[in-house]
C-alpha cells in the first residue's frame, strides 16, 4: 500500500515532535540529577570534590544532548526543504492537540 503525502506528514510531525519532546525531556531529566547530586554532596557535608568526575560526566552528557537538539533542528529544518519541494509550501503543519495531531488523524497514522 502507498502511503499519501499527507499522511506521511502527520506521521513525521509526530515522530519529528516526539524526537524533540524526549530530548528536552532527557535534558530536563539529566538537570535535575545533576542539581540532586550537587545539594546531595552539599547536605551530607561531604567533601567538596565528591563525585566531580560523575559531574563531570553528567555535563559532558547534557553537552551531548544539547549538541544532539541542534542536529535535530537541522533535520527539522531539512525536512522543511523536502516539504517545499514535494508540496510548495515550507510551514510546518498545523498543529491541533499535544502532539499536533487530531484523534481523527490517529487511525490513518497507526499504519
Amino acid at each position: 500500500m502507498e502511503m499519501t503525502v499527507p499522511i506521511a506528514q502527520m506521521r513525521i510531525t509526530r515522530d519529528l515532535r516526539d524526537a524533540e519532546t524526549a530530548l528536552d525531556d532527557a535534558l530536563l531529566k539529566q538537570s535535575s540529577l545533576l542539581a540532586t547530586m550537587v545539594t546531595a554532596r552539599r547536605e551530607t557535608a561531604s567533601d567538596p570534590f565528591t563525585g566531580h568526575e560523575a559531574l563531570l560526566r553528567l555535563t559532558k552528557s547534557q553537552q551531548t544532548l544539547v549538541t544532539a537538539a541542534g542536529e535535530l533542528a537541522r533535520v527539522h529544518g531539512g525536512l522543511r526543504d523536502v516539504q517545499r519541494d514535494i508540496t510548495g509550501t515550507d510551514e510546518c503543519p498545523p498543529g491541533h492537540g499535544k502532539n499536533g495531531i487530531g484523534d481523527d488523524d490517529l487511525a490513518a497514522l497507526a499504519g
